[in-house]
């Protein structure tokens, strides 16, 4: 079998196409939970804490460059080489990372749960092969006859 043929025969496989479906799936899925953290989570949160913009916490490793004047934000600071201890931003992410986890496990719970639900096939014993079939008359016959 060729190499083309070999990955033709993968790529068109029904778990591949599956994953595949999945990937994109959960790539969309991770924006809305992004922007759920970003625009809706952390600014409660950093209301709460006493700030308004998360993702604004740092601690400088370094000072500026000499003659910068720009802004002491995250961006203008990483732009200008600052080196820096982005903790609001891990901490983002992280928060991100907890919540896509809980409504992953809540998904699958469900699903586990509809699964479980539905009626279960009653199994039919397997039906005997005929070989066994055979055998086990061959067997008998040649039994010696009980007194």
């Amino acid at each position: 079998m060729s190499f083309v043929s070999e990955f033709k025969a993968f790529a068109v496989k029904g778990n591949v196409v599956d994953l595949a479906v999945g990937v994109i799936i959960g790539a969309a899925f991770g924006k809305i939970v992004d922007s759920l953290v970003k625009d809706i989570i952390m600014p409660v949160v950093g209301r709460v804490i006493g700030g308004l913009d998360f993702s604004n916490y740092f601690l400088p490793l370094s000072t500026p460059p000499a003659g910068y004047s720009g802004p002491m934000t995250y961006e203008a600071l990483t732009k200008a080489g600052v080196p820096l201890l982005a903790y609001g931003n891990f901490l983002t992410v992280a928060l991100n990372f907890l919540i896509l986890a809980l409504v992953i496990f809540i998904m699958i719970k469900q699903i586990n749960r509809l699964r479980r639900s539905e009626p279960a096939v009653a199994e039919q014993p397997a039906a005997e092969p005929e070989d066994v079939k055979l055998l086990r008359e061959i067997r008998d016959s040649l039994r010696p006859p009980s007194v």
